[in-house]
């Protein structure tokens, strides 16, 4: 994990944890958002590579569970954090409604957006995530 909005609960790191979370310490949490906006993670991939299916977990997250996510993604092999902020982000999966306790399966609506190297989950407003697992196949050279 590169970086994430805000880890007022959870650390953002717990999302890439082994197995299914134990409960909700177990997941990355976010503070009440009072205002517009919404927060976001950003994961770097062990390779560069397109996406064909991705895993939002929000096990645990009875109440405080994600109204709803997307992901994007981007190509920048060795990019700061700093510097995917000035990135041209692909949608991956569109905004799609979360569930609490459930783990969400994406493949039929994954976009063919090519060769990635970060992805970007944002969740709104705020909420929880306890795991984020991105599949695909290595990109050609």
């Amino acid at each position: 994990m590169l970086g994430a909005s805000d880890m007022h609960f959870g650390a953002r790191d717990n999302m890439v944890m082994p197995g299914r979370a134990r409960n909700m310490g177990d997941g990355w949490e976010t503070r009440r958002r009072r205002g517009p906006g919404f927060d976001w993670a950003v994961i770097r991939l062990g390779a560069p590579g397109a996406i064909s299916r991705i895993e939002i977990d929000t096990n645990h997250y009875k109440g405080k569970y994600t109204e709803s996510a997307y992901d994007e993604g981007c190509l920048a092999p060795s990019a700061s954090l700093d510097r995917l902020a000035t990135e041209a982000w692909r949608e991956i999966l569109p905004r799609t409604p979360m569930r609490p306790h459930y783990r969400h399966f994406f493949s039929k609506e994954i976009a063919k957006a090519g060769p990635v190297t970060h992805v970007r989950l944002n969740i709104f407003p705020d909420g929880g995530i306890s795991r984020l697992r991105v599949y695909g196949t290595l990109a050609t050279a």
